[in-house]
């Protein structure tokens, strides 16, 4: 019989997505079916999430449940076999799941994602029927999931807890802790509270059985004072319950050889018709239609954590080398007008379009000769991975995930034939700007080029090997708990 786990998150890909989180709870399932596990994944009863479900299979009246009226439904969706909370005084609001219109966060998001936790403890002791043999809780939305089982009754389901990004810790005031339902003893220095306030992610960090990232450099990271973000001290006295275990894509999803969105569909044994799609993305971007310039992409948020003002501040050497760059992304406004201002002043050598589009990611992906990811930190990254599937050179900065997945090609791996792409450190513009004209270096050698091109895109990047992680790691914890 395959092992029960339930996964809860606040949101998934296809149904609801802000951000990698929803990619990784999305293709997750699949990926550990192969493995012998059956995963049911929890999830806010959103608008577009309840427009997708098709009809529910059961369904269970929590009346009175955090203010309001709400029940469980077990149903699919995408292919997922899926848990929701229909709460509509929490969840029936349209647009972004955590921001209110004009883009502050929903004041009762402690509550709406405590609701959350505590309908995860529920089901995973068996208030829909069968229970479950482990929780997978997801960042600080899903921060609580230990708490309530800890202190909620038998019987005791273990928890394992994935951090996307140690930067996101979902911090309340005291004021919300009397609405949790939880004993005043989960409140204390060893629980819940953080700064003298609710601490949804430090909560996550204490209760939880084992703790997962998302690389295994990003799980060392966090562990130092540089990157610990105020966590690291905890982080460290977990010990070995604290590891990484990387990210993938969908590897039948994300395929040049098949994907309807490019112009021109190419694999690594016939790599030519690629050259289409670059000629694609400079007429997109109305960039000067050369062959022999090396085109740079970014696709991403614009944000500080991205380096985005790295990106704008390398341009000399970008420029200086020949090169074409092209951005795609929203976020920090200042950063936003000044991509604006650099398209309009290097008018057919700098494209930007703000917002996103998947079908121009793509384009980007499969036309860019290399893919910018500058980050000052990167817990996984999964730009980088769509990079390498597709043959765009990742250019990355030697941090979390980033250096966890591309192989740089420095002097001995490019003579031993394994190089996939860049990496810089420290992150700074310098760094940058020469890992650049680096990055020109070997695109301007065509064997060398075409040698790391097609490692690129040879490379593993699915699921498959983290997934056997995962399954390894649930049935270790579902055999300790038996």
């Amino acid at each position: 019989m395959p092992l029960r786990v339930l996964a809860v998150a606040s949101e998934c890909f296809p149904l609801v997505k802000t951000g990698g989180l929803a990619d990784v709870v999305g293709a997750l399932p699949a990926a550990l079916a192969a493995e012998d596990i059956a995963v049911t994944t929890l999830l806010p009863g959103y608008p577009a999430v309840m427009q997708a479900l098709g009809e529910a299979s059961a369904s269970q009246a929590l009346p009175g449940f955090f203010g309001g009226a709400a029940r469980l439904v077990r149903s699919r969706a995408a292919g997922l076999d899926l848990l929701v909370l229909d709460a509509p005084h929490l969840f029936a609001r349209p647009g972004n799941p955590y921001l209110a219109p004009g883009g502050r966060e929903w004041e009762d998001n402690g509550t709406r994602f405590a609701a959350l936790a505590a309908a995860a403890a529920m089901v995973a002791r068996g208030v829909m029927g069968q229970g479950f043999d482990v929780v997978h809780a997801h960042d600080w939305q899903a921060g609580l999931v230990g708490a309530y089982l800890r202190f909620g009754g038998e019987p005791r389901v273990p928890v394992v807890f994935t951090i996307h990004n140690l930067a996101f810790q979902g911090q309340f005031p005291a004021w919300l802790f009397p609405l949790l339902g939880l004993p005043m003893e989960a409140f204390g220095v060893e629980g819940l509270e953080y700064h003298g306030g609710v601490g949804f992610l430090k909560a996550g960090l204490w209760f939880a059985d084992r703790i997962t990232t998302v690389s295994p450099t990003y799980a060392t990271e966090i562990r130092t004072h540089e990157g610990g973000m105020g966590l690291d001290g905890l982080l460290r006295g977990r010990g070995g319950d604290v590891g990484g275990i990387l990210n993938g894509i969908d590897d039948a999803e994300w395929n040049p050889a098949t994907d309807e969105r490019l112009p021109a569909r190419f694999s690594t044994t016939d790599l030519a018709p690629r050259a289409a799609n670059k000629l694609a993305l400079q007429r997109h971007f109305g960039l000067e239609e050369r062959a022999d310039a090396p085109l740079f992409g970014f696709v991403g948020r614009l944000a500080w954590q991205k380096g985005v003002d790295l990106i704008l501040e390398a341009l000399p050497w970008l420029l200086g080398s020949g090169g074409q760059l092209v951005v795609l992304g929203s976020g920090d406004a200042a950063l936003e007008e000044r991509c604006r201002g650099a398209a309009a002043a290097n008018a057919g050598r700098i494209g930007t379009v703000i917002g996103f589009d998947e079908g121009l990611a793509r384009l980007i992906y499969g036309g860019a000769d290399s893919l910018l990811v500058p980050s000052r930190f990167e817990p996984c990254g999964l730009a980088q991975l769509c990079a390498l599937r597709y043959g765009a050179a990742p250019l990355v900065a030697r941090v979390g995930g980033l250096a966890d997945t591309v192989i740089d090609a420095n002097e001995a791996a490019v003579a031993a034939g394994c190089a996939t792409g860049v990496q810089f450190a420290p992150v700074t513009v310098e760094m940058l700007g020469a890992a650049v004209e680096r990055m020109v270096a070997l695109y301007r050698q065509p064997a060398a080029w075409a040698r790391m091109q097609a490692n690129a895109m040879g490379g593993d990047v699915s699921w498959r090997r983290s997934a056997a992680r995962y399954a390894t790691l649930f049935h270790e914890l579902a055999a300790t708990d038996a």
